[in-house]
């Protein structure tokens, strides 16, 4: 067996020759080399976990498939939740947008207006730039389309209410500050508004409200709210008290026995102001009332058939 082997540092090869024996141990103990080798090799990598076993690496991804079965049941599981809530959620706001409108048909048959003023069985026209960019979409668009509607719904509602309670108020404002009804719980009129024969001259006058006889002591109410400005002695209407309703109105309650109120004093519609009695320039107890708008006397009459 020859065996050439050739060298960089002289440039030469050369050449030695081996015996049978000799070529066979070396051919043998190279290949036990290389076994040994590749078997330490594997020793090493199996030590390491890269090479695996593929019965346990199964198993190891069997369980990992398992656990993530358990996370999406429970996924689902926690979505169903939510969702059952957002339907209960839905049927609340649906409850409460029928009990809006019920509200609104009754306010609005109370304050008396036009059925067609205040439809809520339909949604009023508006518009608007705003909102021309819509937002993304989510993950459950029948659910959010319910609740995006019934939200319109509510607000649509609460608008049209807030409206329809500020009319009612100021109707009723107004209505509570315009004289109306009669002064006197118990009486009857006894003179009219105009000219008349004096009671004591017998010569023809001008008369400035109209008189409510009656029984002493009886009461002498408010026609419409506001603040008493006078209450006191006048020359020739007795003891007097004077309201201001606003927007030009002023009422004038004469003759009376004693006066209940004060300057100052905010009495209500229908309070007792006074009682009835004969002050002043009178022939007997009665209620000398008068109405001026922006200080001219205007027949009460007009007031009191209201």
């Amino acid at each position: 067996m020859n065996v050439i082997v050739f060298s960089k540092r002289f440039g030469k090869a050369r050449q030695f020759e081996l015996g049978r024996p000799l070529a066979m141990t070396v051919t043998i103990s190279s290949v036990v080399l290389v076994l040994a080798g590749v078997l330490f090799a594997g020793i090493q990598l199996g030590r390491s976990g890269l090479v695996l076993d593929p019965a346990a690496q199964v198993t190891e991804w069997g369980g990992k498939l398992e656990q993530q079965r358990l996370d999406i049941a429970n996924a689902r599981r926690d979505l169903q939740e939510r969702l059952d809530a957002l339907t209960s959620r839905v049927g609340q706001m649906n409850a409460h947008v029928i009990r809006l409108d019920a509200l609104g048909r009754r306010l609005t048959e109370m304050a008396n207006l036009d059925k067609g003023e205040f439809n809520f069985d339909s949604e009023p026209a508006v518009g608007g730039p705003e909102g021309l960019v819509e937002s993304a979409t989510v993950a459950a668009p029948e659910l959010t389309a319910m609740l995006d509607d019934l939200t319109h719904q509510i607000r649509d509602r609460e608008r049209q209410l807030s409206v329809l309670e500020s009319m009612i108020s100021t109707r009723n404002l107004s209505r509570q500050v315009v004289p109306d009804g009669r002064p006197v719980l118990q009486g009857w009129i006894s003179s009219h508004f105009g000219y008349r024969a004096d009671p004591f001259t017998g010569r023809n006058a001008y008369h400035r409200g109209i008189d409510f006889a009656g029984p002493a002591g009886s009461q002498v109410v408010a026609v419409a709210s506001g603040v008493v400005t006078y209450s006191k002695d006048r020359f020739g209407y007795g003891r007097t008290v004077e309201i201001n309703h606003g927007n030009g109105y002023v009422t004038r309650y004469a003759h009376n026995q004693k006066a209940l109120v004060q300057v100052g004093e905010t009495v209500q519609k229908g309070q007792a102001i006074a009682l009835m009695g004969s002050t002043g320039r009178s022939t007997g107890p009665h209620l000398h009332f008068e109405v001026l708008k922006q200080g001219r006397a205007v027949d009460p009459m007009t007031f009191v058939r209201r």
